[in-house]
């Protein structure tokens, strides 16, 4: 066997200059934007990616992710290039170091199996059929698709497996492609991707003092989506509502806790509250300290750096509003028990392929465990 696990994602520009194509791509996916495709589509996202790229440029410089150099994938012009942009998503280099540790991961629980992981963004380099291509050439016999979305939704996880699967259909019209193929559909009651996002909150209150830990509100804010898609029976929301109920359940300090909606795009209704005017509303009612919990982001990029860190305080400022203490927590990126949870979740779905005592978790643990001592 040799296993190619496929990491999708998202994807963000790597340059000032591919910053309107990343913006076309999006805008032209209709499992986002339902505008029927064909003309009305193309006439949509080439307007509203054009009005937009400038703005959306300069967010991406106060974030830039490669300042120093490129830590991308092996596709990236900037690492082709040797280049070093100022305008880099930061979601670029972080899905790398995930890549990479799970592939650093598979070697230590998988030693008697190849497995090579890969990373397929939906809208900007890596693409789909980039990444086939490298499998057929390293000869991978089983692939498993791990969306890096932990809740399913018709917008993220299936609009990857749309996209793979058209290409699957150009690469092999035969239907001849060389491997078994596996999906992960969701994982967010995943043990160990709960407890990764435990330690990141964690990791936040202990950045404060105690009088202000005492007086923090938990605001966790996912991604919306188009209320066409919850009224079509699209599961995003509810597996949201119960990655939160989880992550709580599992905490001791019951800090109080609300859930809102970010990153609105295009003119369709979408899911509320909206995750600014939640906070306002707050504000209003006497509360001033919050911690920002990006429950559906595993990788920090503009909706948390950006819309969370930066805008969120700036609108609020601008709008007169007081606050003593706003903190965004740190996204899960490479935390080991996420990447832990991603390596779970591919053996579960691989497991009629591999017998579980080739499985070397004990070994792992004895490892590390033998490091610290």
């Amino acid at each position: 066997m040799r296993i190619g696990v496929v990491l999708m994602n998202l994807g963000g520009p790597t340059h000032e200059n591919n910053v309107r194509t990343f913006l076309k791509n999006l805008f032209s996916d209709e499992d986002i934007i339902k505008l029927g495709g064909g003309t009305t589509q193309n006439i949509f996202a080439n307007v509203i990616s054009k009005f937009r790229a400038p703005s959306v440029a300069e967010d991406y410089k106060e974030i830039n992710g490669c300042p120093k150099g490129c830590t991308g994938n092996k596709h990236c012009f900037n690492r082709q290039n040797k280049e070093v942009s100022t305008c880099c998503s930061p979601i670029n280099g972080l899905t790398e170091s995930q890549r990479r540790g799970l592939e650093k991961m598979f070697k230590k629980i998988l030693p008697e199996h190849e497995v090579k992981v890969y990373t397929c963004m939906r809208y900007w380099l890596p693409f789909a059929d980039q990444i086939m291509d490298d499998m057929v050439e390293d000869g991978i016999t089983h692939t498993v698709l791990m969306p890096l979305y932990p809740q399913f939704s018709w917008t993220t996880t299936g609009s990857s497996f749309r996209d793979w699967e058209n290409w699957i259909q150009k690469k092999f019209p035969n239907g001849d492609k060389p491997w078994k193929e596996f999906h992960v559909k969701n994982y967010y009651k995943n043990e160990e991707y709960l407890s990764a996002i435990n330690d990141r909150i964690d990791e936040a209150l202990s950045e404060l003092d105690e009088e202000t830990r005492e007086k923090t509100h938990f605001i966790f804010s996912a991604h919306g989506t188009p209320l066409l898609e919850v009224r079509s029976g699209d599961p995003y929301t509810v597996e949201i509502k119960e990655t939160m109920e989880a992550v709580m359940e599992r905490r001791e300090d019951k800090n109080s806790y609300w859930l809102g909606f970010q990153s609105k795009v295009g003119p369709q209704k979408w899911t509320q509250p909206n995750t600014e005017e939640l906070v306002m509303r707050h504000i209003e009612y006497g509360i001033k300290n919050f911690l920002m919990i990006p429950i559906a982001f595993v990788t920090d990029h503009i909706e948390t750096l950006y819309e969370l860190g930066v805008e969120l305080v700036e609108d609020l400022e601008e709008e007169g509003y007081e606050i003593e203490n706003i903190k965004v927590m740190k996204g899960l990126n490479d935390h080991p028990g996420f990447i832990k949870a991603l390596a779970e979740e591919t053996l579960n779905v691989l497991k009629h392929e591999i017998p579980a005592d080739a499985v070397e978790w004990d070994n792992t643990e004895a490892k590390k465990k033998a490091a610290t001592t």
